[in-house]
C-alpha cells in the first residue's frame, strides 16, 4: 500500500489542499514535511500521538520530519472556541520548548529529523516589516472567515490571537524557503492557518510554488467527547504526570466502538495485523484482543518495553492483589496513581480506613475488617487492634491496603 493510501485508510486526512500534488509528493518523492507543536505546557498529551504517529509514518517511508517548536507562536495563542489564553511569559515559553523538544527526540531520530524553534526567526522581525511584508499579503475579509475566527465573533478576540495565523504562515514560508519543505500537517483545527500558510508561499513565491497542507480529523470518543481525558484530567506523555499504567488503562477500556480507530491512528501497527485484531473482536469481543494490543502499543511507543512490563505488573498485582514481587519502581508508578495518604507513625487499620477514605466512618472501618473483607499487603486482616508499621511494608515505606476485591489504598510511612 503506497503511503497516501495509507493514511487514508487510517483515517489520517481530512482535509488536503491539492490531492494530486499530495499523492506525488508522498507516494513517488522524498520530502521535507513540518508539524507544529506549541510550548503552551510542560509536557504534550496523549492527544498528540495522531500527530507523531503521522510523522513517524512519513519517516518509515522515506521522508524527513521538520519538528517545529513554537517558542514563537506559544507567546500569541492559538486562539480557542471559548476564551483568550493565558500569555506565557518568554522564559516559561522557551524552558517548555526544551521539555517539549526533549519529549520528541524520544520519538523522532535527531539524526533523522530536523528540529526547529520558530523563535529563532520570528524574534528578528519587527513590527514595519511585519505589517509591510507579511500582513499587507491578506485582507481582514479574508482572515475573519476562517473557522477560529469565526468561532470567537461572538465572545470576542484580541488582535493578538487574531495575527496568529499570519506568524504561523510564516513559519511556513520560512520552511518552504530555507528548508525545502513542501509539506505541512496539522489537526483539522489547524486548516486554517495551514491555508494561510500556503496563501503566503503562494503570493511571494508564485503560483508555481509547490507546497501542500494536509490536516487529519480531531480524534474524539465515539460519543463525540474530546479524547485523552480520564477521570483525573489530562493523560500526559510525561510519566511523572501520567504513570504508564494509567496510560495502559485508559486504553485497556476503550470501547470496542473505539478501538479500532486507536488502532489505526495511535499505533504503528500494519494493516494485516489491525484487520486481524477487528476480527478477533467480532468473533470473540469478551476476550478483548484489540483493546489489549491497543494499550501494549500505545505504553511502548510513548515509555518502551520496560515501563510497559512494569506497567503490566502493576496491573497484575492490582488485580490480584499480591504485591511481593514489585520492585521500588513499580511501587513508584502505583503512588502516582494512588495519592498515597502519607504518615510519620504507626496507625490504627480502623482509623487508616477512614483517612484513605475506604471507609466512610469507624462504625464502617471495624465491620469492613470483622467480616474479612480487608486485607494489608495481600493479608486478609480480622484484629480491630491491628496496627501498620514500617516493619510490614515493601521498601521501608509502602503498604497497601484493600477493601473489597477493586477498593485500593496505599500508605506511605516516612
Amino acid at each position: 500500500m503506497k503511503l497516501y493510501e495509507d493514511l487514508l485508510w487510517r483515517g489520517l486526512i481530512k482535509d488536503v489542499s491539492n490531492e494530486e500534488e499530495a499523492k506525488k509528493l508522498l507516494n513517488e518523492q522524498s520530502v521535507k514535511f513540518y508539524c507544529g507543536f506549541d510550548p503552551t505546557g510542560q509536557s504534550l498529551t496523549v492527544g498528540h500521538l495522531v500527530q507523531i504517529v503521522r510523522m513517524l509514518l512519513l519517516e518509515k517511508y522515506g521522508h524527513t520530519p521538520i519538528v517545529l517548536i513554537g517558542g514563537a507562536t506559544g507567546l500569541i495563542g492559538d486562539p480557542r472556541q471559548t476564551s483568550e489564553r493565558k500569555l506565557l511569559t518568554l522564559e516559561e515559553s522557551l524552558e517548555n520548548a526544551e521539555k517539549i523538544k526533549t519529549q520528541l527526540s524520544m520519538f523522532l531520530d535527531p539524526n533523522k529529523s530536523i528540529f526547529v524553534n520558530n523563535y529563532d526567526w520570528i524574534k528578528d522581525i519587527d513590527m514595519i516589516s511585519f505589517l509591510r511584508d507579511y500582513g499587507k499579503h491578506f485582507s481582514i475579509n479574508y482572515m475573519l472567515a476562517k473557522d477560529t475566527v469565526q468561532k470567537r465573533l461572538d465572545v470576542g478576540i484580541s488582535y493578538t490571537e487574531f495575527s496568529y495565523m499570519l506568524i504561523q504562515a510564516i513559519d511556513f514560508l520560512h520552511l518552504y524557503q530555507d528548508h525545502d519543505c513542501k509539506i505541512q500537517f496539522g489537526g483539522s483545527d489547524q486548516w486554517g492557518n495551514i491555508t494561510t500558510g500556503l496563501e503566503l508561499i503562494r503570493k511571494i513565491e508564485g503560483d508555481k510554488a509547490s507546497a501542500v497542507g494536509l490536516s487529519s480529523p480531531l480524534l474524539l470518543k465515539s460519543d463525540g467527547t474530546k479524547f485523552g481525558k480520564s477521570e483525573s484530567g489530562a493523560l500526559w506523555l510525561d510519566s511523572e504526570l501520567t504513570s504508564p499504567y494509567e496510560v495502559y488503562q485508559y486504553f485497556i477500556n476503550a470501547s470496542d466502538m473505539d478501538v479500532m480507530n486507536y488502532l489505526k491512528t495511535l499505533t504503528l501497527l500494519s494493516k494485516d495485523d489491525i484487520m486481524e485484531l477487528e476480527e478477533k473482536l467480532d468473533k470473540q469481543p469478551e476476550l478483548r484482543e484489540a483493546q489489549k494490543m491497543l494499550a501494549s502499543e500505545v505504553v511502548q511507543l510513548v515509555h518502551g518495553k520496560k515501563a510497559l512490563d512494569e506497567a503490566l505488573r502493576v496491573t497484575n498485582a492490582l488485580f490480584n492483589g499480591e504485591f511481593d514481587d514489585l520492585t521500588e519502581s513499580e511501587f513508584k508508578m502505583i503512588s502516582k496513581t494512588l495519592e498515597p495518604l502519607v504518615v510519620e507513625q504507626n496507625l490504627g487499620l480502623v482509623d487508616l480506613l477512614v483517612e484513605t477514605k475506604l471507609a466512610s466512618s469507624k462504625r464502617e472501618s471495624r465491620q469492613f475488617i470483622t467480616s474479612q473483607a480487608v486485607s494489608v499487603n495481600g493479608v486478609k486482616i480480622s484484629d480491630l487492634e491491628y496496627e501498620i508499621s514500617k516493619d510490614q511494608s515493601y521498601y521501608n515505606q509502602y503498604v497497601m491496603i484493600r477493601r473489597g476485591k477493586k477498593k485500593y489504598a496505599l500508605v506511605v510511612i516516612k
